[in-house]
């Protein structure tokens, strides 16, 4: 989302610098992965990241070249927006912010909660630093009226919340190919039926529900595939477990993570797209699914489920209910003309809310606002 929202900044004639480091989680490769390069116009400092270093596959983000360039930099800005908040970048930038006068903005992307892992941490940083980003943050974005409410919890006040959700850029999603290239490159047929799961394989992802509710629709469907597309953040190797304790390693395919015009050829030939999360404060995948035309099944604690059951793009079901999700997905599966109704309903939801030029000129409106009150 970052690299969307300064490309077109920039189209907009604005300029843009963005402070990131070298590691993005799950991607052996660095934010690139996200598409953010220098080409793009965009200003790019990347930091040497030691969280490797020092901690093995802890996302810390630990880069103390920041300090430098912050210092020197910060105080030429007029608007800062960061875009992580428990992040060691984020002290430092805070820092420099306040001692030069410069007003931020801050985006949690749905952090705010201490859910799963890490609880204890995330208290202690909160304490430290956390508690000071939100308080001193000119305005804080929220995605979903969910995180809204989240930021009301601990101490934002109202009148410093802004609800944008994140857009999609439809001219990426137009470029999407054809039916069939994802199903060809790994050995899929035509007449199966795809349900398709992408995102980090996380504990907090739920996918150990939808596997178990799978199992239920092999059943009742003898040409369903289950397709998982993520990188490991942890839950790998309980997923394979649980793939061959259940018997079902010849209709559950994990390709790991997919990018670009690859995720795309995932989406374009998936019957039906399951986000069936514990928690998930927004859900950029269903956005995703639902620009490519593909119906989706997700559970009620998703922030985008009250938008796709309006919409009719697909159902909500309570989290873990495995029963639920199940009937969910069989509904969808066995109605081709469901599926197709629900696919053109998404897009045009996707069309009328999400569009990532409307998103666009709502920040803007947000940074003009934060520097006349400075």
């Amino acid at each position: 989302m970052v690299s969307l929202l300064s490309r077109k900044l920039i189209e907009r004639g604005h300029r843009v610098t963005i402070y990131t480091t070298e590691a993005f989680p799950g991607s052996p490769d660095s934010i690139a992965a996200d598409r953010i390069l220098p080409a793009d116009g965009v200003n790019v400092h990347y930091f040497k990241d030691l969280t490797r270093v020092i901690a093995r596959n802890q996302n810390l983000f630990f880069s103390p070249g920041i300090v430098p360039v912050a210092k020197k930099q910060i105080k030429d800005f007029d608007i800062i927006h960061l875009h992580d908040y428990r992040a060691f970048q984020s002290i430092i930038v805070h820092h420099y912010a306040l001692k030069y006068g410069v007003p931020y903005v801050l985006q949690t992307h749905g952090s705010i909660p201490r859910m799963v892992a890490k609880r204890n941490l995330k208290r202690l940083f909160d304490i430290l630093w956390g508690n000071t980003l939100l308080k001193d943050a000119s305005k804080t974005i929220a995605i979903t009226q969910l995180e809204a409410t989240q930021l009301q919890d601990v101490g934002v006040s109202s009148d410093k919340i802004e609800i944008v959700p994140n857009g999609i850029d439809l001219t990426e999603i137009g470029e999407s190919p054809q039916k069939g290239k994802f199903r060809r490159k790994y050995g899929l047929r035509d007449d199966q039926k795809i349900v398709l799961y992408l995102g980090r394989i996380h504990k907090i992802k739920g996918l150990d529900v939808l596997v178990k509710a799978f199992v239920g629709l092999t059943k009742k469907l003898s040409d369903v595939m289950l397709v998982i597309v993520g990188p490991d953040d942890g839950f790998l190797t309980g997923l394979l477990k649980l793939r061959g304790a259940l018997g079902i390693g010849d209709r559950m395919l994990l390709v790991g993570p997919l990018y670009g015009q690859e995720k795309l050829a995932a989406y374009a030939d998936a019957d039906v797209y399951v986000l069936p999360s514990i928690h998930e404060v927004f859900g950029m995948t269903v956005l995703e699914a639902c620009a490519c035309g593909i119906p989706v099944v997700l559970t009620e604690n998703c922030g985008l489920a009250n938008w796709v059951v309006e919409s009719r793009a697909g159902y909500a079901v309570p989290s873990g209910d495995e029963a639920k999700l199940q009937e969910a997905c069989l509904r969808i599966l066995t109605d081709e003309s469901l599926r197709k109704s629900m696919g053109e309903r998404g897009k045009q939801m996707v069309k009328d809310h999400f569009s990532l030029d409307r998103v666009v000129q709502r920040v803007e409106e947000i940074y003009s606002s934060c520097m006349k009150n400075e």
